[in-house]
């Protein structure tokens, strides 16, 4: 019954637009104040226009509740006829399992999913079909974005209407004694109409369709985990056999093991024979090397020496140079921080002689009153004396 509860706004807001009319004088006979009565008429138009389209959400959304509803008892009933057996086959190939295209589309990706997941040795990777059936679908079919904020729009509006009433009323109201006074008390009176009329239907329809929009959408989410239970219980698919899967990888194994093996004993082979083939030829080389380059051997020995020695006296004045630089930048950081005293000082002293400056011109300003009220004085008392 949760699903159908937002046929309660509807009989809510006649029932205050009845109540509106009336208390306008509309139903009365009484005089019916036309600016009164159009706010309050401009105000329900605009909430009727929230509640049909959110009836129009809730509408769809109740399709996709009623459309799992009957998934999950008919995957119930299969599942008993079929004592217990999986009932994955039945559903991999059916394009039909929905009436709401919404959830087909859903269940037909998750289909996709399942077939591109199957290996050469046809072990199955399950996943989860609350991935692409979950509460995020039932939001958008809900239009969750669009209903979350209504409660808050109602109750902005009611505090609308209450500063434009007031805000009418007190434009209407004058006067400067009593009796002017009293007689524009019925304008502010019908301004504060406005205001209280429209907080009270704004704030009672926020809540009421607080609790209605809360309800379907629990009601919602509820069907959905019952859905997800059932489908989980009957017609998951599950992987390939560990038993098959875990034979077929130990005899690949065996057989890259005996490949390598193999390899390795030719490697060997022909590693030893090269071996002692580059051996010899080295030996071979190096003697005759020995006998015709003695001499050059020596002087290149005594080149490379000198040259290692230029290397050290270059390292030594390198550091020499990195200490050099250090202590220069020891020095430039030291007087970097001398000129931020510096700084700090002149800034300070431009601020104590601003102050000084303000209370010289203060100084200023009442030595100059003073000498105006003395002035001002001075020829009261002429003005004085010579009358």
């Amino acid at each position: 019954m949760k699903s159908r509860l937002y046929y309660v706004l509807y009989f809510l807001y006649a029932i205050v637009v009845a109540f509106v009319l009336y208390l306008n004088g509309v139903f009365t006979g009484e005089e019916i104040s036309l600016v009164n009565l159009a706010i309050n008429i401009g105000f329900l138009i605009i909430i009727g226009i929230l509640f049909f389209i959110s009836s129009i959400s809730f509408g769809r959304l109740n399709r996709l509740t009623y459309d799992l509803e009957e998934a999950t008892f008919r995957l119930q009933k299969e599942y008993k006829e079929a004592k217990g057996k999986n009932l994955w086959g039945n559903y991999r190939d059916n394009d039909r399992v929905f009436e709401e295209e919404e959830l087909q589309t859903a269940f037909n990706k998750y289909r996709q999913r399942v077939k591109g997941a199957k290996t050469k040795r046809a072990a199955d990777t399950p996943c989860d079909l609350e991935e692409y059936i979950n509460e995020d679908l039932l939001d958008r079919a809900g239009m969750n974005f669009f209903n979350s904020g209504i409660s808050g729009t109602l109750t902005g509006l009611g505090i609308l209407g209450t500063f434009l009433g007031l805000s009418m009323g007190l434009g209407a109201f004058s006067g400067d004694d009593i009796f002017t006074i009293s007689d524009n008390v019925g304008s502010l009176l019908s301004g504060m109409k406005v205001a209280f009329h429209t907080s009270v239907y704004g704030i009672f329809f926020s809540l009421v369709f607080n609790f209605v929009y809360r309800s379907i959408m629990s009601d919602a989410y509820e069907v959905l985990d019952e859905f997800l239970c059932a489908f989980r219980q009957t017609a998951q698919p599950v992987g390939g056999k560990g038993d098959e899967g875990m034979a077929a990888m130990l005899v690949y194994q065996a057989g890259m093991a005996n490949s390598l093996k193999k390899m390795l004993e030719i490697m060997e082979g022909n590693g030893a024979d090269q071996a002692a083939g580059v051996e010899r030829i080295v030996d071979k080389f190096t003697e005759q090397m020995q006998a015709a380059l003695d001499t050059d051997f020596m002087k290149l020995g005594n080149t490379l020496k000198n040259a290692g020695e230029s290397q050290a006296a270059s390292a030594a004045r390198a550091s020499d140079m990195v200490e050099a630089v250090t202590a220069l930048v020891e020095v430039n950081r030291n007087v970097q921080e001398a000129l931020a005293k510096v700084m700090e000082r002149q800034e300070l002293f431009a601020k104590q002689i601003a102050e000084q400056k303000k209370m010289l011109a203060d100084t200023c300003s009442d030595m100059s009153d003073e000498l105006s009220s003395q002035l001002y004085t001075f020829g009261q008392m002429r003005n004085l004396y010579e009358e």
